[in-house]
């Protein structure tokens, strides 16, 4: 059982990633060299950190829902947190209710962002009111400092399963490279490129390697649809693949274009570089594998629209001839 713990209230796989240096900065800086994650079901994060060593186990909690249920989530969080009998733990974001619920868990050692009603109940002083308005990775740059636990790098480099990278390899060996895999979906329409816009890019898309198509089973039918209008023999419909297959799909991947999600942040996690359509979010900066395609004027509320996909095919043509050496991502 370790005794220092971090928990992050996000809902998102791509939350997960960016994360991680930090977790493993406060794991390292930790009694034993890990830590106890808590993060929502929607995270997918034991899939995801399976392979980490710096994460000793990872539990689920549930955060979002009515008040009611906000409050049956809090007393159940509590007792989760009891029975681990933690002497320390990170609130990685400045949410009250995790930091409400260390407090109650008595968890001696509570250490948070520290803005707004948060730093009632946590140890440290906290980041300063100034950092309030940046954005989240830099208030946990902030907090790293100011605890003095080394930030090496914000590179996710997440660690998969040799034995799923291999399969992978093998399952899709005999398709010619380079390897260009394109997310569809997000958590939002709005983040999402229309279908529109995703046919006409897929119908100019040239290539001598192969296409990979993945979103989940969700996204199943639109990657048909988008592969049958653009008459590829080269493109593979692979939104059949479990999520930590994916993950292994991305790392062996050459090149990556999708919106801002899940796989935006698992290609850059592998190492892969990553096109990202930031139509109405703001722009990652965490990793320099992730190059952001923004439309004219910047992110809005209806930007997804207005990036073309000429736009996109001319920011990664650069790239569609490359290929990826795979000794990078041979673990």
């Amino acid at each position: 059982m370790t005794p220092t713990a971090v928990i992050q209230v996000k809902p998102g796989i791509g939350d997960v990633i960016w994360h991680l240096p930090f977790i493993r900065a406060i794991a390292a800086a930790a009694p034993g060299g890990q830590v106890t994650f808590f993060a929502p079901p929607s995270s997918c994060a034991q899939q995801l950190l399976a392979a980490e060593p710096r994460v000793a186990t990872t539990m689920y909690f549930e955060h979002a829902g009515s008040e009611l249920r906000r409050g049956l989530n809090l007393m159940r969080l509590v007792a989760l947190m009891r029975r681990q009998r933690l002497h320390s733990i990170w609130l990685l974001d400045r949410t009250i209710r995790p930091a409400l619920a260390a407090a109650l868990a008595r968890i001696p050692e509570r250490i948070g962002i520290g803005l707004g009603a948060q730093n009632l109940f946590i140890t440290n002083p906290g980041i300063g009111q100034d950092h309030f308005h940046d954005h989240p990775i830099d208030w946990l740059r902030a907090l790293m400092v100011e605890m003095r636990v080394p930030l090496g790098s914000t590179e996710p480099d997440l660690q998969l399963p040799a034995a799923v990278v291999t399969a992978i390899g093998q399952k899709f060996e005999s398709r010619p490279r380079p390897w260009l895999v394109l997310g569809i979906g997000a958590s939002h329409p709005d983040k999402d490129w229309p279908d529109r816009a995703w046919t006409e890019f897929t119908g100019a898309l040239h290539t001598s390697g192969t296409v990979f198509l993945i979103g989940g089973p969700a996204n199943a039918a639109r990657a048909k649809n988008f592969i049958a209008l653009s008459k590829s023999q080269q493109a593979v419909n692979a939104c059949d693949l479990r999520l930590i297959e994916a993950a292994a799909l991305l790392r062996l991947a050459d090149l990556f274009v999708g919106p801002s999600s899940g796989p935006l942040n698992l290609a850059a996690a592998g190492a892969t570089q990553a096109f990202g359509l930031f139509g109405s979010t703001p722009v990652l900066t965490y990793s320099k594998f992730i190059h952001a395609i923004v439309p004219d004027g910047g992110p809005s509320p209806d930007g997804m629209r207005r990036i073309s996909p000429a736009q996109v095919l001319r920011e990664i043509e650069p790239y569609l001839s490359r290929r990826k050496a795979l000794a990078q991502t041979e673990r």
